[in-house]
């Protein structure tokens, strides 16, 4: 067979016989358990699950990450041990380094660089990066796809798929069918590199007028669908910066600065960066942030920005008929008063502080828990109701906000959130929404698929 990448079916099912001892094994011991009434040890299957997870390269890493944050799709302790999974695997050598290069720019790839360093400069789930030069001095970073990862990738939705509808059957809090069909759609899409380039557009045409986030531009003539080359952004991890200890001003703009980056898309333009993951951003000395991966996109129309919107002023105003509203235009069918009330409780969780004209923590509670413990009330109400069905589209909007929510956390920032919120919602119109959102689709060349 010719490529690398060839023998999927193949690929398939060698990363289906490594995941689906883990999935099959535990879910066993679950079922088992449940079956003669046994006490079942969910940390200890949990520890196991991280220890065969984390052994592995690839987008299941990558699921297990997300699951981690969204409340509720797996168990606490399940979320709690995956929570810990770094996205730093093992870089693949200078053989498939040649491999990968030669099949995306031809045999002659050396020629098109004026330095390219052979040895990866970062690694991750789906890919690795090279920094290199291009001959009109351009400094630009190289993410070249592992090889096989179409394979997979497939191989690990089906486990995730077992894993989801396991829990699903001993719990029946949230139906996931729609949860497991959003990451799977949006997974598949993070395999095509010239995808992201045009995401990566798109995120430049959105924030061009926002100074302190920076976006990497893609070199068309050196991209490919396994291949992406951008300009290099110099920066520091996140993580490292706020290990030194860095002063509360500069915490403070970072936390100003991720919070544009994310919102003035999504509330102007109907776009978020569904993966607010601590690696997926470096800090610049001034507090202003470089914003990386820009793989997992989502685009809204109008009328859910809008229910965003009216369920904060639902909130605010302890209106409940507004809030029913706003579930059903995203897509919440059918819900009971007794499920509203539910859901509500997570809703004040999320806009609490947005509620507040003050400078404050995003979180007054200073228990670092205080949140799980909110969805653990919204998940044994949701559970006493007879269970919600959360709409796809509500998957990486959710995701986003508590990823972020998190990272303010961490920052330890104090802002007035209810201000930079305004900014950006007061006056919002669908129409003008609409019309922004088709002009940076069309200035970025992004195809009509995203909106799918």
């Amino acid at each position: 067979m010719a490529g690398e990448d060839s023998s999927s079916l193949f690929g398939e099912i060698r990363r289906f016989a490594k995941t689906s001892g883990a999935v099959g094994g535990i879910a066993a011991r679950v079922v088992g358990a449940r079956a003669f009434g046994m006490r079942q040890d969910r940390s200890s299957n949990a520890e196991d699950l991280k220890t065969i997870l984390g052994g592995l390269k690839g987008p299941l890493m990558k699921v297990a990450q997300f699951l981690s944050t969204v409340p509720d799709a797996l168990p606490e302790e399940y979320a709690a041990e995956l929570a810990q999974l770094q996205s730093n695997a093992p870089a693949m050598g200078p053989a498939f380094v040649k491999r990968r290069m030669s099949s995306e720019l031809g045999p002659d790839w050396r020629s098109k660089f004026k330095v390219f360093g052979d040895t990866a400069a970062a690694a991750a789930s789906l890919g690795q990066v090279h920094r290199a030069t291009l001959h009109d001095g351009t400094e630009v970073a190289c993410k070249l796809q592992y090889p096989d990862m179409a394979s997979t990738v497939e191989a690990d939705l089906r486990q995730l798929k077992i894993a989801m509808a396991l829990y699903q059957r001993m719990d029946g809090a949230i139906q996931q069918d729609d949860i497991f069909k959003e990451l799977a759609e949006r997974l598949r899409e993070e395999l095509d590199y010239q995808r992201e380039a045009a995401q990566m557009r798109l995120y430049d045409a959105m924030l061009h007028d926002q100074p302190m986030v920076h976006i990497p531009k893609p070199i068309a003539s050196h991209t490919t669908k396994r291949l992406l080359t951008m300009t290099w952004l110099n920066g520091r991890p996140l993580m490292r910066r706020l290990e030194e200890d860095a002063p509360q001003e500069e915490r403070n703009q970072i936390a100003e600065s991720l919070f544009r980056a994310w919102y003035v898309p999504f509330y102007r333009f109907g776009v978020i960066h569904g993966d607010p993951h601590l690696g997926n951003y470096q800090v610049m000395p001034d507090g202003s942030v470089n914003l990386l991966d820009f793989g997992a996109i989502r685009v809204f129309g109008a009328k859910f920005v809008r229910g965003v919107i009216d369920l904060f002023e639902a909130v605010r105003d302890n209106d409940n008929d507004k809030a029913r509203h706003a579930y059903a235009t995203w897509g919440f069918n059918n819900i009971s008063d007794e499920q509203l009330d539910v859901l509500n409780q997570w809703a004040r969780f999320l806009y609490e502080p947005l509620t507040d004209d003050r400078v404050r923590p995003i979180q007054l509670d200073e228990d670092p828990n205080y949140g799980r413990s909110i969805a653990q009330k919204v998940h044994a109400g949701l559970k006493r109701t007879g269970g919600v069905k959360p709409p796809r589209e509500f998957v990486l909007m959710d995701r986003s906000a508590i990823g972020l929510g998190g990272v303010f956390l961490r920052l330890k920032a104090e802002l007035n959130w209810s201000r930079l919120f305004h900014e950006l919602i007061d006056d919002f119109k669908t129409e003008e929404l609409a019309a922004r959102q088709a002009a940076a689709l069309a200035e970025a060349g992004v195809p009509p698929s995203l909106l799918t």
